[in-house]
């Protein structure tokens, strides 16, 4: 389609997105810095996670949060159905456990058999050993949005598994790469 606007730019097509026009969005929306981390559930004594970098902070009063995930994955099937759930904030030095978590035909069993966590006393999901935050979550509300769904909940707990704030080095995804912050 023809910009009119005089922005240098892409206007989408209409009503529905040519392959070009995904393609650019996946690359401009690639660079879009964002936190890393995992989000996790235990559903029938089984433990599901992933790895996410769509997840933000909605509310401070009451304490609540969002996560976007993708709507036919397995942890979106799994947080749906147990309403509980834990979101663990990564540091640089989690990079391999969120390229794991991150990989596709991850299996069910064992998921977690080579990653250090505990588990959280108001859900029972695995908070990731060393991370610089933790929340754990109870949905309450569950939204369509595209191939995604958005899962929001209220803070049930929350703290740190850091032995403190020197060294506090976050993972980053940004440019489709997980990065850490330089001083």
């Amino acid at each position: 389609m023809e910009n009119t606007t005089g922005l240098p730019g892409h206007v989408l097509a209409r009503p529905v997105p040519t392959a070009d026009d995904v393609s650019l969005y996946r690359g401009y929306s690639a660079d879009i810095a964002a936190g890393v981390a995992v989000i996790s559930t235990l559903l029938r004594g089984r433990d599901y996670a992933a790895t996410v970098s769509g997840f933000l902070s909605v509310s401070y009063d009451p304490p609540t949060m969002l996560v976007s995930l993708y709507a036919e994955s397995r942890i979106a099937e799994a947080v749906t159905a147990s309403g509980t759930w834990a979101l663990s904030v990564l540091g640089s030095r989690h990079r391999s456990t969120a390229d794991w978590l991150a990989s596709p035909g991850t299996p069910v069993e064992g998921l977690l058999a080579q990653i250090p966590f505990r588990r959280g006393a108001e859900s029972g999901a695995a908070v990731i050993d060393g991370s610089l935050a933790y929340f754990e979550l109870r949905s309450t509300a569950v939204h369509a949005a595209a191939t995604h769904i958005l899962v929001v909940g209220e803070v049930l707990s929350m703290g740190t598994l850091m032995a403190g704030v020197e060294g506090m080095d976050p993972l980053v995804h940004f440019g489709s790469a997980y990065h850490r912050l330089q001083n």
